[in-house]
């Protein structure tokens, strides 16, 4: 159960990570590409952060996490430069892609018929026997 003040903070924390990807992904010459923080949860002692990530198109989402997560102390300076008045320690950021709407797709075109594992076998995983 995440405490008030974990719930502050992560929004703080994803308000301005959200500014300070667009803002790099501009000045790196990704104009097409949509970079959005879906979802920031703080530990209990305030210590680490997950960020999940969500990047269009997801061509590319695997290399901008991994340019992401090697510059992940620039990021955590300018986001201490930013909240300088709001948090006293800035915690350690975590980064994850979230593949959530991409599983959510999945599931609509497997109900409406498009992908029917019933008439199309191969789309079930094998069963391994033993």
């Amino acid at each position: 159960m995440e405490t008030q003040r974990q719930r502050k903070i992560a929004g703080v924390i994803q308000k301005d990570i959200v500014a300070i990807l667009q803002k790099a992904a501009i000045e790196g010459g990704l104009r097409g590409t949509l970079i959005s923080v879906s979802k920031v949860s703080v530990t209990t002692d305030l210590s680490i952060a997950k960020v999940y990530i969500s990047i269009f198109p997801t061509e590319q989402a695997k290399e901008l996490l991994e340019g992401i997560k090697s510059n992940q102390p620039l990021i955590k300076h300018e986001l201490s430069q930013r909240t300088r008045n709001q948090l006293r320690r800035v915690p350690e950021l975590l980064f994850y892609l979230d593949d959530s709407l991409d599983y959510i797709e999945k599931i609509e075109k497997s109900l409406k018929g498009e992908e029917n594992p019933i008439e199309n076998r191969d789309l079930l995983p094998r069963r391994k026997k033993s």
